[in-house]
């Protein structure tokens, strides 16, 4: 790209003396006053093109803003896949040197290395200032920075481009899509099989002491409401109880491309946001959530509680992906040593027919009690996997998308 500017540059610089060279003939041979004025103007223009390169653009400097839209923003300030940002950045160029436009390229780097490219321009104030707004496309989950910017000048006749960069480089993190879920155990109760029984004593229950304060949750009761945090807050605060135990919950997360129906990508996204989904929903109820993922390598966090638990949890999802290299009951059985018996899975997964029986009944043996949230899209399980997932006593959810989840989960199928 260099070179093939540097070619152009040497071509119009070349042409420009011999346009030069014939006005010196033509004055030295014609003369006269046309001829004299003609070569003077020349001369101002090729003095005018000469300082272009001391036109301040090499010396640009600039600041960036940036501010969450879109109906996914998060209400905590944090941004959620399918977010997208308003990016603001005010250019300074030093130097008297008249600029008729500056172009501004901008780049936002994804984790993985893939690159989004924003171009716009402006007029230079008389301060030889100016600001640039525009608007990235729905951002997916993941690590997101902003690299060297870059500043682009011309001349009055466009024929030299002069450039500059400024460093203002910033990162920040897309978190999967988020669903509110009313409250956890409201999850719990929407498990109507044979295996209720063993689930109900590893339930958490509450009592009738305040253990602090807590975000609002759609459903809560106004006696639960504490009104002085919420009167100096702004936002709405609940009550926390203490609880006599806390469940045990293990989301596992199915990471073979192939378990998940066209489109994959889609798909796949929706199996993570459902897992995050849930772990936001059972960490604001004190449950003590874990979550294993098998992908190119094996990642166990073990179920606790907590906000720096929700952190770690969220931060693995925000980076994995469908990158495992065998299905769902090799990975299991690959972590054999590192589950814990008498923990709740849930396996979110795309896989169907005798695969899901495998991992179920695997599960099962190490003392886990299974639960499956089968994403499948349009595809849904066939009646004969379904019925014998049911008759064993694991509960079954399937979900299309993930606005339905909260409906999936309280009516306890799709």
């Amino acid at each position: 790209m260099n070179a093939v500017k540097e070619t152009k540059t040497r071509k119009r610089w070349r042409l420009i003396a011999i346009i030069y060279g014939a006005a010196l003939l033509y004055l030295l041979f014609q003369g006269g006053k046309t001829a004299l004025m003609l070569f003077m103007i020349l001369n101002v223009l090729l003095i005018y093109l000469a300082l272009g390169r001391w036109s301040g653009i090499s010396r640009v400097s600039g600041i960036r803003s940036y501010r969450q839209t879109g109906a996914s923003a998060g209400s905590d300030h944090s941004l959620t896949a399918g977010s997208t940002l308003d990016v603001q950045l005010s250019v300074k160029v030093p130097g008297v040197y008249p600029i008729p436009y500056v172009l501004v390229r901008d780049r936002l780097q994804r984790h993985n290395g893939q690159q989004l490219q924003f171009e716009a321009s402006f007029v230079p104030s008389f301060k030889r200032s100016g600001d640039v707004l525009y608007q990235t496309p729905p951002l997916q989950r993941g690590e997101y920075r902003f690299v060297t910017t870059e500043c682009i000048s011309h001349d009055i006749f466009g024929l030299f481009e002069h450039s500059g960069r400024f460093g203002s480089e910033s990162a920040f993190s897309v978190l999967p899509q988020i669903v509110p879920l009313r409250q956890w155990h409201s999850i719990q109760s929407g498990f109507r099989g044979p295996f209720s029984h063993a689930a109900a004593p590893r339930a958490a229950k509450e009592t009738t002491q305040i253990n602090g304060v807590r975000e609002y949750l759609y459903g809560d009761r106004l006696s639960r409401i504490h009104w002085n945090a919420t009167a100096k807050t702004g936002d709405w605060k609940s009550k926390a109880f203490e609880r006599e135990s806390l469940p045990r919950t293990l989301i596992i997360l199915d990471r073979y491309a192939g378990d998940y129906p066209a489109p994959g990508t889609e798909r796949f996204e929706l199996a993570v946001s459902t897992a995050a989904s849930l772990i936001d929903s059972g960490l604001k109820g004190d449950t003590a959530i874990g979550i294993m993922s098998a992908g190119k390598k094996l990642t166990i966090l073990p179920p606790k509680s907590g906000v720096e638990q929700r952190n770690a949890l969220m931060k693995h999802l925000t980076f994995v992906d469908a990158d495992a290299e065998q299905g769902l009951y090799k990975s299991l059985v690959a972590a054999d040593s590192r589950l814990e018996p008498g923990s709740f899975a849930i396996v979110i997964s795309g896989t169907s027919g005798r695969e899901a029986i495998r991992s179920m009944e695997w599960l099962s043996r190490k003392g886990l009690t299974p639960c499956l949230m089968h994403i499948g899209g349009d595809r849904r399980l066939e009646e004969q996997w379904r019925l014998m997932i049911r008759g064993k006593g694991w509960s079954l959810f399937e979900l299309k998308q993930l606005q339905e989840l909260p409906a999936v989960l309280e009516g306890g199928r799709a």
